[in-house]
């Protein structure tokens, strides 16, 4: 019962979110955000930490508070837009995406391998991935958090593959799905800011010893797919994306010490994409040893 109502609470928020003008969508999204944020409790107290990390320590008062509503607002805004763009037309998207460094994808692609869009949890990455399969008709992979209920993360793959997407779901098949993903020339993209389960790398993140995700660097040194670090941002009703140049991935020393390094890399990159616009980055979750510390829980241990 509970999962049927938890599906059907979002199943009207998509129909609702559709059935509006934009500008009352926009409205509805700002004020969800600025409710969300003044009811968050735990989770706010970890935007706080990652502005601040974002922004310097020195962020505090009236300051600190305005920019963490305004993460809020752009989260609730990237699940307002996400929901509303099922059927919009490929002109629209076009005229409302715009890049930098987008023609490494289709270099990659032409070349017979595809590309990995290393992603932070910032601004609206949804939209990259229903520009690149609708505007250039590029097949796009995505590997995907599993959700609780499970009906719900069902609902969310049936919401992502309608924009073109193939979903993988995070787990011990996830790697061989995304290796032949990679081989089929499809872009991949890895959202890896955070660190959930499986393997991980120890890097400093933001001036702190965390862990991230291994998987990215392990797939680009494993395959000779190009690592590209990449952001979506929110550019007024718009949106940006900026593609780094690629990491370079040449084996120097034992595949360990190779994917430390890569990783180690990918972490100041994403650094760089998050600085740009740290009031989108939509990092709820505690992230390194020290946020787990300030509301008493342990950290989690890599395989």
């Amino acid at each position: 019962m509970r999962a049927k109502a938890v599906v059907g609470s979002f199943r009207a928020a998509s129909a609702l979110s559709r059935a509006v003008p934009e500008p009352v969508a926009e409205l509805a999204a700002r004020g969800i955000g600025t409710g969300v944020a003044t009811l968050a409790g735990e989770r706010r107290r970890i935007v706080e930490r990652n502005v601040r990390r974002a922004l310097g320590p020195e962020l505090h008062g009236r300051e600190l508070r305005r920019t963490v509503n305004e993460v809020y607002r752009s989260y609730a805004r990237y699940y307002i837009e996400s929901f509303r763009l099922p059927g919009t037309p490929a002109e629209t998207v076009a005229a409302r995406f715009t890049t930098e460094g987008y023609e490494q994808i289709p270099e990659s692609v032409e070349a017979g391998i595809g590309p990995i869009l290393a992603l932070p949890h910032l601004g609206g990455w949804e939209w990259a991935a229903f520009w690149l399969a609708l505007v250039p008709k590029l097949r796009v992979t995505a590997v995907a958090e599993a959700l609780e209920p499970p009906e719900l993360f069902q609902w969310f793959t049936g919401l992502r593959e309608s924009l073109g997407m193939n979903i993988v779901p995070l787990g011990p098949s996830a790697g061989g799905d995304v290796v032949r993903a990679i081989r089929d020339c499809h872009v991949v993209c890895l959202l890896c800011d955070r660190f959930l389960a499986g393997a991980a790398i120890e890097v400093e993140f933001f001036g702190e010893r965390t862990l991230l995700p291994a998987g990215p660097a392990t797939l680009a040194m494993r395959t000779g797919a190009p690592l590209l670090p990449t952001a979506v941002f929110f550019q007024g009703d718009n949106h940006h994306a900026i593609v780094r140049p690629a990491i370079r991935i040449e084996r120097r020393g034992s595949f360990r010490e190779d994917v430390t390094r890569v990783t180690q890399t990918l972490a100041s990159e994403l650094e760089l994409l998050i600085r740009r616009a740290p009031e989108q980055w939509h990092l709820l979750q505690p992230n390194w040893p020290s946020d787990y510390v300030a509301i008493g829980r342990t950290p989690p241990v890599g395989d």
